[in-house]
């Protein structure tokens, strides 16, 4: 079996659907709260509602990177018409900080998925230089791949993903109004 088949990414369609194949070389760690983000585990909407910590290692502090979240399973895994959504973008990272050191291009809308599980992916791209990425005019028809293309921001240096869904009802019987 081939190594690219046991990579969380490709078997969570992220490659595929949001990226191309790519060689991660730098670290990112993606936390809310307390808890990290890793490859294909589940938050709860209530536990994303704060805008995550993302640290960068990256080379140096010369060297800065643009940080994208995107969901490619909107509105609906089954009908994605609004393929990918821009949750957020923050560009001028300095390495070895994280984002909140960066520039916050699109500010950040917490996941709120209303059928299915969705995907969440932290996308994470070197830039040439300082100021060289601008932010889209909407959320919806995002395209990171397209957004990469036009800034000439090559491959992606790393990338995580979650799965999140809506949390049902509480499972209490209704009582009849009086």
């Amino acid at each position: 079996m081939s190594r690219n088949r046991l990579d969380p990414l490709v078997v969570g369609g992220v490659v595929g659907d949001v990226l191309d194949p790519f060689t991660r070389c730098v670290r990112m760690r993606v936390r809310y709260r307390s808890r990290d983000v890793s490859n294909g585990c589940e938050f709860k909407p209530s536990a994303v509602m704060e805008q995550p910590m993302v640290e960068v290692e990256g080379r140096d502090l010369r060297t800065v990177y643009t940080l994208i979240l995107v969901d490619p399973d909107a509105p609906s895994p089954s009908n994605p018409n609004l393929r990918e959504y821009l949750h957020w973008l923050v560009a001028d990272i300095p390495g070895t900080t994280g984002s909140t050191y960066g520039c916050e291009m699109m500010c950040y809308e917490s996941p709120r998925p209303s059928l299915g599980i969705h995907r969440f992916v932290f996308v994470l791209f070197e830039q040439l230089g300082r100021r060289t990425v601008d932010p889209p005019g909407w959320r919806q028809n995002f395209n990171t791949r397209d957004f990469a293309e036009l800034y000439n921001l090559g491959s992606p240096v790393a990338a995580v993903y979650f799965n999140c869904q809506r949390v049902s009802g509480s499972g209490g019987r209704r009582l009849p109004a009086l």
